[in-house]
Protein backbone atom coordinates (compact mmCIF):
# COMPACT_ATOMS: atom_id res chain seq x y z
CA UNK A 1 0.00 0.00 0.00
CA UNK A 2 1.47 3.35 -1.03
CA UNK A 3 1.18 6.45 1.01
CA UNK A 4 1.25 9.90 -0.60
CA UNK A 5 3.57 11.79 1.71
CA UNK A 6 3.17 15.28 0.28
CA UNK A 7 1.95 17.43 -2.56
CA UNK A 8 4.85 16.60 -4.85
CA UNK A 9 3.41 13.27 -5.89
CA UNK A 10 6.23 11.26 -4.30
CA UNK A 11 4.67 7.98 -3.25
CA UNK A 12 6.53 6.02 -0.56
CA UNK A 13 5.30 2.60 0.60
CA UNK A 14 3.97 2.64 4.16
CA UNK A 15 6.49 0.05 5.35
CA UNK A 16 9.40 2.25 4.20
CA UNK A 17 8.42 5.21 6.39
CA UNK A 18 9.87 6.05 9.80
CA UNK A 19 8.10 7.78 12.68
CA UNK A 20 8.90 11.44 13.49
CA UNK A 21 10.83 10.46 16.63
CA UNK A 22 13.59 8.87 14.55
CA UNK A 23 14.41 12.23 12.97
CA UNK A 24 16.31 13.00 16.19
CA UNK A 25 18.68 10.09 15.52
CA UNK A 26 18.94 10.83 11.79
CA UNK A 27 19.89 14.48 12.32
CA UNK A 28 22.17 13.99 15.32
CA UNK A 29 24.07 10.96 13.97
CA UNK A 30 24.87 12.84 10.75
CA UNK A 31 26.24 15.83 12.66
CA UNK A 32 28.60 13.80 14.85
CA UNK A 33 31.39 11.81 13.24
CA UNK A 34 35.16 11.92 12.91
CA UNK A 35 35.14 15.72 13.09
CA UNK A 36 34.41 15.76 16.82
CA UNK A 37 37.61 13.78 17.47
CA UNK A 38 39.81 16.74 16.59
CA UNK A 39 37.80 19.87 15.84
CA UNK A 40 39.07 21.77 18.92
CA UNK A 41 42.44 22.59 17.39
CA UNK A 42 40.90 24.46 14.47
CA UNK A 43 38.65 26.50 16.75
CA UNK A 44 41.58 27.49 18.97
CA UNK A 45 43.46 28.79 15.94
CA UNK A 46 40.56 31.17 15.25
CA UNK A 47 39.44 32.39 18.69
CA UNK A 48 41.62 30.73 21.32
CA UNK A 49 39.75 29.44 24.35
CA UNK A 50 36.86 31.83 23.65
CA UNK A 51 35.88 29.41 20.88
CA UNK A 52 33.25 27.78 23.11
CA UNK A 53 31.15 30.91 22.58
CA UNK A 54 31.32 30.36 18.83
CA UNK A 55 29.74 26.91 19.23
CA UNK A 56 26.68 28.48 20.88
CA UNK A 57 26.43 31.03 18.05
CA UNK A 58 26.74 28.28 15.44
CA UNK A 59 24.02 26.29 17.24
CA UNK A 60 21.60 29.23 17.05
CA UNK A 61 22.34 29.72 13.33
CA UNK A 62 21.73 26.02 12.69
CA UNK A 63 18.33 26.20 14.38
CA UNK A 64 17.43 29.04 12.00
CA UNK A 65 18.63 27.03 8.99
CA UNK A 66 16.66 24.00 10.21
CA UNK A 67 13.53 26.17 10.42
CA UNK A 68 14.26 27.30 6.84
CA UNK A 69 14.57 23.68 5.67
CA UNK A 70 11.20 22.73 7.12
CA UNK A 71 9.59 25.86 5.69
CA UNK A 72 11.02 25.01 2.27
CA UNK A 73 9.91 21.37 2.41
CA UNK A 74 6.47 22.01 3.82
CA UNK A 75 5.69 24.70 1.26
CA UNK A 76 7.44 23.04 -1.67
CA UNK A 77 6.57 19.46 -0.89
CA UNK A 78 8.66 16.44 -1.66
CA UNK A 79 12.44 16.67 -1.62
CA UNK A 80 15.29 18.72 -3.04
CA UNK A 81 14.88 17.14 -6.49
CA UNK A 82 11.23 18.20 -6.70
CA UNK A 83 12.00 21.70 -5.39
CA UNK A 84 14.83 22.22 -7.87
CA UNK A 85 12.66 21.04 -10.75
CA UNK A 86 9.80 23.30 -9.68
CA UNK A 87 11.99 26.40 -9.46
CA UNK A 88 14.58 25.92 -12.21
CA UNK A 89 12.92 23.47 -14.58
CA UNK A 90 13.72 19.91 -15.55
CA UNK A 91 17.26 20.28 -16.88
CA UNK A 92 18.79 23.02 -14.73
CA UNK A 93 16.99 21.65 -11.68
CA UNK A 94 18.21 18.14 -12.44
CA UNK A 95 21.79 19.39 -12.78
CA UNK A 96 21.63 21.20 -9.44
CA UNK A 97 20.23 18.07 -7.79
CA UNK A 98 23.11 16.00 -9.21
CA UNK A 99 25.51 18.49 -7.63
CA UNK A 100 23.89 17.63 -4.30
CA UNK A 101 24.47 13.96 -5.11
CA UNK A 102 28.16 14.63 -5.72
CA UNK A 103 28.34 16.59 -2.47
CA UNK A 104 26.77 13.74 -0.45
CA UNK A 105 29.20 11.28 -2.04
CA UNK A 106 32.10 13.57 -1.20
CA UNK A 107 31.02 13.69 2.45
CA UNK A 108 30.93 9.89 2.64
CA UNK A 109 34.39 9.72 1.04
CA UNK A 110 35.76 12.32 3.47
CA UNK A 111 34.53 10.36 6.49
CA UNK A 112 36.06 7.12 5.17
CA UNK A 113 39.55 8.53 4.53
CA UNK A 114 39.59 10.46 7.82
CA UNK A 115 38.57 7.46 9.90
CA UNK A 116 41.16 5.30 8.16
CA UNK A 117 43.77 7.92 9.02
CA UNK A 118 42.74 7.76 12.69
CA UNK A 119 43.16 3.98 12.67
CA UNK A 120 46.58 4.26 11.00
CA UNK A 121 47.86 6.90 13.41
CA UNK A 122 46.53 5.46 16.66
CA UNK A 123 46.06 1.71 16.20
CA UNK A 124 47.55 0.02 13.10
CA UNK A 125 50.31 2.05 11.36
CA UNK A 126 50.83 -0.78 8.87
CA UNK A 127 47.15 -1.13 7.99
CA UNK A 128 46.47 -2.59 4.53
CA UNK A 129 44.34 0.17 2.98
CA UNK A 130 42.93 -1.96 0.16
CA UNK A 131 41.78 -4.72 2.51
CA UNK A 132 40.26 -2.37 5.08
CA UNK A 133 38.55 -0.22 2.43
CA UNK A 134 37.10 -3.35 0.82
CA UNK A 135 35.66 -4.68 4.11
CA UNK A 136 34.29 -1.29 5.16
CA UNK A 137 32.67 -0.50 1.81
CA UNK A 138 31.17 -4.00 1.59
CA UNK A 139 29.61 -3.42 5.02
CA UNK A 140 28.30 -0.03 3.92
CA UNK A 141 26.89 -1.52 0.70
CA UNK A 142 25.07 -4.21 2.68
CA UNK A 143 23.51 -1.64 5.03
CA UNK A 144 22.55 0.89 2.34
CA UNK A 145 21.04 -1.81 0.09
CA UNK A 146 18.82 -2.74 3.04
CA UNK A 147 16.94 0.52 2.62
CA UNK A 148 16.29 3.70 4.54
CA UNK A 149 14.82 2.02 7.62
CA UNK A 150 17.98 -0.07 8.07
CA UNK A 151 20.06 3.11 7.92
CA UNK A 152 17.75 4.71 10.48
CA UNK A 153 18.37 1.75 12.78
CA UNK A 154 22.13 2.22 12.41
CA UNK A 155 21.69 5.89 13.33
CA UNK A 156 19.83 4.90 16.49
CA UNK A 157 22.53 2.39 17.46
CA UNK A 158 25.28 4.96 16.88
CA UNK A 159 23.63 7.44 19.26
CA UNK A 160 23.18 4.78 21.95
CA UNK A 161 26.81 3.62 21.66
CA UNK A 162 28.08 7.19 21.71
CA UNK A 163 26.33 8.03 24.98
CA UNK A 164 28.72 6.17 27.37
CA UNK A 165 31.71 7.86 25.75
CA UNK A 166 30.40 11.22 27.01
CA UNK A 167 30.84 9.97 30.59
CA UNK A 168 34.56 9.57 29.91
CA UNK A 169 34.86 13.36 29.91
CA UNK A 170 35.09 13.06 33.70
CA UNK A 171 38.72 11.87 33.56
CA UNK A 172 40.25 14.88 31.73
CA UNK A 173 38.12 17.28 33.80
CA UNK A 174 39.47 15.72 36.98
CA UNK A 175 43.05 16.06 35.73
CA UNK A 176 42.59 19.48 34.15
CA UNK A 177 42.60 23.11 35.29
CA UNK A 178 39.50 25.26 34.87
CA UNK A 179 41.68 28.36 35.03
CA UNK A 180 42.64 27.60 31.40
CA UNK A 181 39.40 29.01 30.02
CA UNK A 182 39.86 32.38 31.73
CA UNK A 183 39.72 35.26 30.99
CA UNK A 184 36.43 34.98 29.08
CA UNK A 185 35.98 37.00 25.86
CA UNK A 186 39.59 38.03 25.38
CA UNK A 187 39.24 37.87 21.57
CA UNK A 188 37.48 40.18 19.13
CA UNK A 189 33.98 39.63 17.80
CA UNK A 190 35.49 38.94 14.38
CA UNK A 191 37.63 36.12 15.77
CA UNK A 192 34.66 34.56 17.54
CA UNK A 193 32.52 34.78 14.39
CA UNK A 194 35.33 33.21 12.35
CA UNK A 195 35.39 30.37 14.87
CA UNK A 196 31.58 30.12 14.57
CA UNK A 197 31.98 29.51 10.85
CA UNK A 198 34.61 26.87 11.62
CA UNK A 199 32.21 25.29 14.12
CA UNK A 200 29.48 25.02 11.49
CA UNK A 201 31.83 22.95 9.33
CA UNK A 202 31.65 20.27 12.03
CA UNK A 203 27.85 20.57 12.29
CA UNK A 204 27.00 19.89 8.65
CA UNK A 205 24.41 17.17 8.15
CA UNK A 206 21.11 19.05 8.38
CA UNK A 207 20.93 19.21 4.59
CA UNK A 208 20.24 15.47 4.35
CA UNK A 209 16.73 16.25 5.57
CA UNK A 210 16.16 17.64 2.07
CA UNK A 211 16.33 14.15 0.60
CA UNK A 212 14.85 11.85 3.28
CA UNK A 213 11.94 14.13 4.24
CA UNK A 214 9.41 12.08 2.18
CA UNK A 215 10.34 8.99 4.22
CA UNK A 216 9.06 10.54 7.46
CA UNK A 217 5.57 9.60 8.53
CA UNK A 218 3.63 12.79 9.40
CA UNK A 219 6.77 14.86 8.72
CA UNK A 220 5.31 18.05 10.17
CA UNK A 221 5.46 16.39 13.61
CA UNK A 222 9.19 15.73 13.28
CA UNK A 223 10.20 19.38 13.51
CA UNK A 224 10.54 19.39 17.32
CA UNK A 225 12.70 16.26 17.20
CA UNK A 226 15.00 17.80 14.59
CA UNK A 227 15.43 20.94 16.71
CA UNK A 228 16.06 18.79 19.78
CA UNK A 229 18.75 16.93 17.82
CA UNK A 230 20.51 20.19 16.89
CA UNK A 231 20.35 21.34 20.51
CA UNK A 232 21.75 18.01 21.73
CA UNK A 233 24.56 18.14 19.16
CA UNK A 234 25.40 21.71 20.18
CA UNK A 235 25.62 20.72 23.85
CA UNK A 236 27.76 17.70 22.98
CA UNK A 237 30.24 19.81 21.04
CA UNK A 238 30.20 22.45 23.78
CA UNK A 239 31.00 19.87 26.47
CA UNK A 240 33.73 18.32 24.33
CA UNK A 241 35.43 21.62 23.65
CA UNK A 242 35.24 22.81 27.27
CA UNK A 243 36.69 19.54 28.57
CA UNK A 244 39.55 19.72 26.06
CA UNK A 245 40.23 23.35 26.96
CA UNK A 246 40.36 22.45 30.64
CA UNK A 247 42.84 19.62 30.03
CA UNK A 248 45.19 21.27 27.52
CA UNK A 249 46.76 24.69 27.46
CA UNK A 250 46.15 26.80 24.38
CA UNK A 251 49.65 26.25 23.03
CA UNK A 252 49.48 22.51 23.65
CA UNK A 253 46.17 22.19 21.85
CA UNK A 254 47.56 23.93 18.76
CA UNK A 255 49.99 21.02 18.43
CA UNK A 256 47.42 18.24 19.03
CA UNK A 257 45.61 16.96 15.92
CA UNK A 258 43.12 14.67 17.67
CA UNK A 259 42.20 16.43 20.92
CA UNK A 260 39.38 14.11 21.98
CA UNK A 261 41.40 10.94 21.35
CA UNK A 262 44.33 12.43 23.29
CA UNK A 263 42.07 12.84 26.34
CA UNK A 264 41.10 9.16 26.06
CA UNK A 265 44.71 8.22 26.78
CA UNK A 266 44.34 9.15 30.45
CA UNK A 267 41.22 7.00 30.94
CA UNK A 268 42.12 4.17 33.28
CA UNK A 269 40.23 0.98 34.06
CA UNK A 270 41.57 -2.10 35.87
CA UNK A 271 40.75 -4.29 32.87
CA UNK A 272 41.73 -1.87 30.02
CA UNK A 273 45.20 -0.33 29.72
CA UNK A 274 44.85 1.60 26.43
CA UNK A 275 41.27 2.83 26.28
CA UNK A 276 41.86 4.91 23.13
CA UNK A 277 41.96 1.63 21.19
CA UNK A 278 38.51 0.73 22.51
CA UNK A 279 37.21 4.25 21.89
CA UNK A 280 38.34 4.26 18.26
CA UNK A 281 36.83 0.80 17.69
CA UNK A 282 33.52 1.97 19.19
CA UNK A 283 33.68 5.11 17.06
CA UNK A 284 33.25 2.99 13.93
CA UNK A 285 29.58 2.65 14.90
CA UNK A 286 29.38 6.44 15.21
CA UNK A 287 30.83 7.14 11.75
CA UNK A 288 28.89 4.37 9.96
CA UNK A 289 25.70 6.50 9.72
CA UNK A 290 27.77 9.32 8.16
CA UNK A 291 28.93 7.00 5.39
CA UNK A 292 25.65 5.10 4.95
CA UNK A 293 23.37 8.13 4.92
CA UNK A 294 25.79 10.02 2.69
CA UNK A 295 25.90 7.16 0.18
CA UNK A 296 22.14 6.64 0.37
CA UNK A 297 21.49 10.33 -0.34
CA UNK A 298 24.02 10.32 -3.17
CA UNK A 299 22.30 7.35 -4.85
CA UNK A 300 18.74 8.44 -4.12
CA UNK A 301 19.08 11.64 -6.16
CA UNK A 302 20.05 9.98 -9.49
CA UNK A 303 17.14 7.59 -8.96
CA UNK A 304 14.77 10.57 -8.65
CA UNK A 305 16.32 12.56 -11.50
CA UNK A 306 16.63 9.75 -14.07
CA UNK A 307 13.81 7.50 -12.78
CA UNK A 308 16.15 4.53 -12.53
CA UNK A 309 16.82 1.84 -9.95
CA UNK A 310 18.96 2.85 -7.00
CA UNK A 311 21.04 -0.34 -6.63
CA UNK A 312 23.10 0.02 -9.87
CA UNK A 313 24.05 3.56 -8.84
CA UNK A 314 24.98 2.26 -5.38
CA UNK A 315 27.29 -0.35 -6.90
CA UNK A 316 29.03 2.25 -9.11
CA UNK A 317 29.49 4.70 -6.22
CA UNK A 318 30.82 1.97 -3.90
CA UNK A 319 33.31 0.97 -6.59
CA UNK A 320 34.43 4.60 -6.93
CA UNK A 321 34.93 4.88 -3.17
CA UNK A 322 36.89 1.63 -3.06
CA UNK A 323 39.20 2.66 -5.91
CA UNK A 324 39.79 6.20 -4.61
CA UNK A 325 40.24 5.59 -0.87
CA UNK A 326 43.66 3.84 -0.80
CA UNK A 327 45.25 6.60 -2.90
CA UNK A 328 44.40 9.37 -0.44
CA UNK A 329 47.00 9.25 2.32
CA UNK A 330 48.95 11.77 4.39
CA UNK A 331 47.75 14.47 6.77
CA UNK A 332 48.17 17.43 4.36
CA UNK A 333 46.03 15.88 1.60
CA UNK A 334 43.36 14.53 3.96
CA UNK A 335 43.24 17.85 5.78
CA UNK A 336 42.78 19.67 2.45
CA UNK A 337 39.91 17.36 1.47
CA UNK A 338 38.29 17.86 4.89
CA UNK A 339 38.59 21.63 4.57
CA UNK A 340 37.15 21.60 1.05
CA UNK A 341 34.22 19.39 2.11
CA UNK A 342 33.54 21.64 5.06
CA UNK A 343 33.60 24.78 2.91
CA UNK A 344 31.22 23.23 0.38
CA UNK A 345 28.94 22.13 3.23
CA UNK A 346 28.96 25.66 4.64
CA UNK A 347 27.86 27.14 1.30
CA UNK A 348 25.21 24.43 0.93
CA UNK A 349 23.74 25.55 4.25
CA UNK A 350 23.78 29.18 3.03
CA UNK A 351 22.15 28.08 -0.23
CA UNK A 352 19.08 26.76 1.62
CA UNK A 353 17.71 30.21 2.69
CA UNK A 354 18.41 31.48 -0.85
CA UNK A 355 16.43 28.55 -2.23
CA UNK A 356 13.51 29.43 0.05
CA UNK A 357 13.55 33.01 -1.23
CA UNK A 358 13.62 31.82 -4.85
CA UNK A 359 10.82 29.38 -4.10
CA UNK A 360 8.69 32.15 -2.58
CA UNK A 361 9.26 34.43 -5.59
CA UNK A 362 8.54 31.57 -8.01
CA UNK A 363 5.26 30.75 -6.27
CA UNK A 364 4.12 34.39 -6.34
CA UNK A 365 4.91 34.73 -10.05
CA UNK A 366 3.16 31.44 -10.83
CA UNK A 367 0.07 32.41 -8.82
CA UNK A 368 -0.09 35.80 -10.54
CA UNK A 369 0.00 34.16 -14.00
CA UNK A 370 -2.69 31.66 -12.99
CA UNK A 371 -4.99 34.51 -12.02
Amino acid sequence: MNKLNNSSGISIPENYLVTPTYVFFLVHSMQVGVGILGFERYLVEKAGFDAWISILIAGVVLHIILWTIYRLLQNGGGDIVHIHKKIFGKYVGGFLSLLFSAYFLMLAFTVIITFIEVIQVWVFPGLNLWAFAFVLICLVYYLVSGGFRVITGICLISVVIGLPIILLKYFPVEAGHTINIYPVISHSAGDILAASKQSMLSFIGLEFLLIYYPFIKNPEKSKKWAHFAVFYTTMLYLISVLVTFVYFSEEQLKQVVWGTIATWKIVEFPFIERFEYVGIAMWLYVVLPNICLGLWGATRIPKRVFHMKQKPVLIVFCLLLFLATPFVTGRPLINSINSFSGQVGFYVLLYIPVLLILKTISDKVRNRHEK
